[in-house]
């Protein structure tokens, strides 16, 4: 028997990008250096983008950058929700999030950070698929690409719930490592369930190999 989860997105974007010098969620999707006054939109609107087919709504948690990103969440058609102390790190964020699914009446959330480009869309398929046809003693799944575990990922409410559960300085791998019998691992062939672009020196990369699509 399957699942009928009412699943919603739930984008992290509330961290400062210190490494990176300026706001990852503003960063302009596709990269390309080389032609910059080519149209794009930000690593958040396709984000966005990515989660809005497969979920009932998407929520971003935004930090200290809520004024620069509201435009772009509210544009898509996504709910903000804020952070007030982000400094608390990005499990912070993650509590945040999930709470704002279940106030919303949702069960299952599909994670993803702002720091990664789009996947690709067969991967955020696969991942629903995944979770709606997996038995109930699995609370989540997670993207495999070549023995590397990565985002966006699925989970239900038991997940959501030891999430919500944990102490403020756990991490998410913390509370995964607790429940990892309720994992199942989704492979994937997708290189950017792996990407994560942190400094200058990463998103120039980016533009010069295109998306892994």
């Amino acid at each position: 028997m399957t699942r009928a989860p009412g699943f919603c997105g739930v984008i992290l974007s509330a961290g400062a990008s210190s490494r990176m010098g300026r706001d990852k969620a503003l960063l302009p999707w596709p990269a390309d250096l080389v032609h910059p006054t080519t149209w794009r939109q930000t690593f958040l609107g396709a984000a966005i983008d990515m989660l809005r087919p497969h979920t009932d709504l998407v929520i971003v948690v935004a930090g200290a950058n809520e004024r620069a990103i509201t435009p772009i969440i509210y544009a898509a058609g996504a709910f903000l929700v804020t952070n007030p102390n982000p400094e608390r790190g990005q499990f912070s964020s993650l509590q945040i999030g999930l709470q704002e699914v279940l106030n919303r009446g949702r069960d299952a959330a599909m994670v993803a950070l702002v720091d990664r480009p789009p996947v690709q869309p067969k991967t955020v398929e696969a991942l629903r698929a995944a979770f709606i046809a997996a038995p109930d003693n699995i609370w989540s799944v997670v993207p495999q690409f070549e023995g590397k575990h990565g985002h966006p990922y699925v989970i239900g409410r038991e997940m959501i719930e030891a999430f919500l559960r944990a102490p403020a300085d756990a991490t998410a791998r913390d509370v995964e490592h607790a429940h990892e019998d309720h994992i199942f691992y989704q492979p994937v062939n997708d290189p950017g369930v792996c990407s994560n672009i942190d400094t200058p020196a990463d998103y120039q990369q980016l533009s010069i190999t295109g998306p892994a699509h």
